[in-house]
């Protein structure tokens, strides 16, 4: 009799996450039943969300350093370039998750385990978790830096960003929880202006295209780099949380052309982002002898380059970074369980009733946000190592996305064209390259 109340339960938690996530839905109904400008302006409004914040989430707190050190390290004269191919190389991934969470309705992790069984839905739950609490760790990194420019210590700032990040999980509605969280990825628009104030020589900028080289050519530390900036471009999370948020928000086939022009907008906001923090820094920094190129020590150059208000503005753009991304990645951790173990998978679930669905995602942020605070914690190191790992996951989380989008019986007329074939599959290939060089140079250091 209790097995039988339990699954009478579960039923209608199921029941009820439909009901809820239904009434968004018929909001965007009667949008697409609405004629003129106005109308359609508001439908795309209303439909903005999962690729925006995917990409822009992207560009997080491990982000940003990453892109800082590239600068400063290496110039502009490389990864400006590369990382406008990185940016076409996430469109191209993170466009393939919004046509099948719209047309399976159905969460990545919820889909891998429906079909391709439990130890294949095992083997990329654990990855994925993993590298959530690793990436985590990297946001709470970033809040704890930015938030010391301005004298707040890390046992104040990381209790008030879990506080939020948990709050933002467990009281917001799906809705709810979206428009806010746009809105704080807004502020990863900082980055821009303080381009400019760098001044940076636009010449330099475009005879990066022209004259695109490798810097000191292919050494150990280039291609660790070179990984970094791919795993912080495209990483396995982001599969995971656009698909869900998808599937979250109702989306469905008809939606699809919305959400790759959200995912569009999404990409050329953060390649904007990224180029900036490259310029900035690779003009103010790179060439700089003898100075402590880690996050703290960009940090001080720039205030003594541009200004204290250049300092306090990148260490504001880097708590953002972090905040944003931990809100997307604590999601994406609890959407992934939630899909795996068929529990209620929805933000717009009341906490009381679907606490199955919250503990992990929250339990993922607690554990990071406590290694940020172990005393003298490599964190330097841990930022780069999470963003190598990050890319060394995404070849097996990429195969099964080209496994269920070449797959007609769960696609129908939706399945891959060619070209997307062709562009998933280069893309799979070169991060196998990048890994396995990247493998030699260590075991062979004088190898190029």
């Amino acid at each position: 009799m209790a097995r039988n109340a339990n699954v009478y339960a579960t039923k209608n938690l199921h029941e009820l996450e439909r009901e809820l996530r239904a009434k968004d839905m018929a909001r965007v109904a009667r949008l697409y039943n609405k004629r003129g400008v106005w109308a359609r302006l508001r439908l795309l409004l209303v439909l903005i969300g999962p690729g925006v914040l995917t990409m822009i989430a992207d560009n997080d707190a491990g982000g940003v350093i990453t892109y800082a050190q590239t600068g400063a390290t290496y110039g502009i004269g490389f990864f400006i370039p590369s990382l406008i191919i990185a940016g076409f190389i996430a469109y191209v991934v993170q466009e393939m998750t919004v046509r099948l969470g719209a047309v399976t309705r159905r969460g990545h992790a919820e889909m891998i385990w429906g079909r391709y069984g439990a130890f294949w839905g095992w083997f990329s739950l654990v990855d994925l978790v993993v590298a959530n609490v690793l990436t985590l760790v990297t946001e709470f990194i970033g809040i704890k830096i930015g938030m010391g420019v301005f004298g707040v210590p890390g046992w104040i700032s990381e209790p008030i960003a879990l506080a939020v990040d948990v709050f933002a999980l467990l009281v917001l509605r799906y809705y709810t929880w979206e428009r806010i969280a746009l809105w704080i990825a807004a502020g990863n628009l900082i980055f821009i202006p303080l381009m400019f104030m760098a001044k940076p020589h636009w010449s330099a900028v475009a005879d990066a295209f022209v004259n695109w080289k490798v810097p000191g050519g292919f050494t150990a530390s280039f291609l660790f780099i070179v990984l970094a900036n791919f795993g912080t471009t495209i990483a396995p999370w982001m599969l995971f949380f656009q698909q869900s948020s998808v599937v979250d928000k109702g989306l469905t086939e008809r939606d699809i052309r919305h959400g790759q022009l959200d995912t569009a907008l999404g990409t050329l906001a953060m390649i904007v982002v990224a180029c900036a923090i490259i310029v900035l820094t690779g003009t103010v920094m790179h060439g700089s002898h003898g100075v402590n190129l880690d996050i703290t020590g960009i940090l001080t150059l720039l205030g003594a380059k541009i200004g204290p208000i250049g300092e306090r503005l990148f260490a504001l753009g880097l708590v953002e970074a972090g905040l944003i991304a931990a809100i997307a990645l604590t999601a994406s951790t609890s959407w992934a369980m939630g899909e795996a173990f068929h529990w209620p998978k929805s933000i717009n679930m009341p906490a009381r009733l679907a606490w199955k669905f919250y503990v992990p995602g929250i339990a993922s942020a607690v554990i990071a946000a406590g290694i940020v605070l172990i005393p003298h914690a490599p964190l330097g190191f841990l930022n780069m190592i999470v963003q190598v790992i990050a890319s060394i996951f995404m070849p097996a989380a990429l195969m099964f996305l080209m496994l269920l989008l070449n797959d007609r019986e769960v696609m129908g007329d939706h399945v891959n064209r060619t070209w997307q074939n062709v562009s998933g599959f280069a893309i799979i290939g070169l991060l196998v390259v990048l890994n396995g060089l990247y493998g030699l140079t260590v075991i062979f250091p004088n190898l190029f």
